[in-house]
């Protein structure tokens, strides 16, 4: 018997209220538009064009180091899959990374908020219970490997496989042995680590946002609040589209006369009529482009406001006269924005890397430390630069030792005084 529902497989109830579920689905509608709705045109792609520049300017200037092979080996794959991921929470509010080890290294694949399920969570929102669905197709089969993980009071994790064969896309299928996939075939039923883990083992990257559909620990999209007007303009462009397709010129003639294909119908209108009673009237309404395109603009200059990105990504900027303030206001609102995704994944990239420290000591490989450096580069509201003439100067002024101004500025650490004659010896030899 095919089962085609995932709390079905798993026998468990999903704790995402109803209000969120919708939500979480519309979404990944207005991003993907593979549901369009009646009365929609769907060409500006304000969604898309949201997170596709939020995810380039949060790395635009981004760079992360470890300092062992370990650590800079966790951050090399997780450059591989950074802006799919970040791109997926700002989508869904959330989603997660999940590691695998393979050949002693670890991988990370990306999993979206609608293919995950929160069957529980503790006092702080995070979650303790939670399962997860990957699909994939071999031999026009359709495989789905449901994993169940849970975390226990004492911090012990226990992960539990199942996997779905279907000849459809739309059913779950029926169950058979993880051996019948070949990417699957070592993976145990279930299993419970022996070393407490502290986690469910997946990396929550959840967008800082607080939640505005139903006030509960979910993450929400960045574009959430604009939902309906992301569905404003593209009404307005379905209408304006249309506007276009009538403001054409029509000429009125007698039906008979289309007959024998020499007129187009795209100018002649035939009317069923006494060609002596119709005649040929031409017809040229007026187009009302201007006010259809001064409604999209403040529709997109609303949707900036409430998602808190700079004027002009979205609409004309030519046609919005600001003073000086306004305009300094917007950038810094977008600074904050951006900064605000930046933290998220900064702390995504941190417990990641611990999370494979802890895995790599159960499975006894050597770590060496977890310690990761960042630096985003220069932004609105913090010019490195200025800062490090700033140091130069009090430096200059007897005020800072030189060792921390050179640690500062090439990420070094300059606290103790076996530090400090590190820093001298490379860069100071004259001392």
């Amino acid at each position: 018997m095919d089962i085609y529902s995932c709390q079905e497989a798993f026998g468990v109830s999903d704790k995402t209220t109803k209000a969120m579920r919708a939500a979480i689905e519309e979404w990944f509608s207005l991003y993907y538009r593979d549901r369009v709705e009646n009365g929609e045109d769907p060409c500006q792609r304000i969604a898309y064009t949201v997170v596709n520049k939020l995810v380039h300017t949060v790395f635009a200037e981004y760079t992360a180091a470890g300092e062992n092979d370990f650590t800079r080996q966790v951050l090399q794959a997780l450059d591989h899959c950074r802006q799919q991921a970040v791109a997926l929470a700002l989508v869904g509010g959330e989603c997660y990374l999940k590691p695998w080890l393979e050949g002693g290294k670890f991988s990370f694949t990306v999993i979206p908020r609608n293919r995950a399920l929160i069957f529980g969570r503790d006092a702080w929102g995070e979650p303790t219970d939670v399962g997860t669905l990957e699909r994939s197709c071999i031999d026009n089969a359709y495989y789905t490997l449901l994993e169940r993980r849970t975390v226990d009071e004492a911090g012990y994790l226990t992960i539990e496989n199942r996997l779905y064969r279907s000849l459809t896309e739309n059913a779950l299928g029926s169950p058979v042995l993880l051996s019948s996939h070949p990417r699957y075939a070592e993976l145990a039923d279930i299993y419970t680590y022996e070393a407490p883990v502290g986690s469910v083992g997946v990396i929550r990257i959840k967008t800082p946002m607080l939640n505005c559909v139903d006030g509960s620990a979910d993450g929400i999209s960045v574009y959430a609040a604009a939902t309906g007007l992301i569905r404003a303009v593209d009404k307005n462009e379905y209408q304006m589209d249309g506007e276009f397709q009538r403001g054409q010129s029509r000429v009125f003639v007698s039906a008979d006369l289309l007959d024998n294909g020499s007129l187009k119908d795209n100018v002649f209108v035939g009317l069923d009529e006494a060609p002596d009673r119709v005649g040929i009237t031409a017809f040229s309404p007026q187009l009302r482009e201007q006010s259809y395109l001064a409604r999209k603009q403040e529709y997109l200059r609303n949707v900036e406001s409430l998602i808190g990105i700079k004027r002009g990504l979205l609409c004309d900027v030519n046609l919005d006269q600001r003073t000086a303030t306004e305009i300094s206001a917007s950038e810094t609102e977008h600074a904050l924005t951006v900064m605000d995704f930046q933290n998220m994944w900064q702390r995504a990239v941190t417990k990641a890397v611990e999370l494979c420290c802890c895995l790599a000591g159960l499975y006894g490989l050597s770590t060496e430390g977890s310690a990761v450096r960042f630096d985003w580069g220069n932004g609105v509201l913090y010019d490195e630069e200025k800062r490090w003439q700033d140091y130069k100067n009090m430096v200059a002024a007897g005020l800072l030792a030189p060792e921390v101004a050179l640690g500062w500025r090439f990420g070094l650490p300059a606290e103790t005084p076996e530090q400090r004659k590190l820093i001298r010896q490379k860069f100071m030899p004259e001392s």
